[in-house]
């Protein structure tokens, strides 16, 4: 998979996502079900152990964490190159 691909496999999970939620932001239930974690309390103890594999962000007068969907898209686009790789 080229660079391209990576990134035009990017912006379709982007889309999917966007399509999916219909907000460019992530709440703790919704990343636990897009990156497939056990639970949404896997998800904080990941995050507390600082292994959480994106980007997360606290908003100001909103409870819990967020992430953008363009990073959770990007983080998926990149496994999926990688895993290409390792076939190789």
């Amino acid at each position: 998979m080229s660079e391209t691909e990576k990134q035009e496999l990017a912006k379709a999970l982007e889309a999917d996502l966007l399509k999916l939620h219909g907000s460019s932001i992530l709440t703790l239930k919704q990343l636990h079900r897009a990156l497939n974690y056990r639970s949404v309390d896997a998800v904080k103890q990941a995050i507390l152990r600082g292994v959480f594999p994106v980007h997360t962000f606290e908003m100001p007068h909103r409870r819990g964490k967020f992430a953008l969907i363009k990073d959770v898209a990007q983080f998926l686009a990149e496994q999926a190159f990688n895993e290409e790789k390792k076939d190789d």
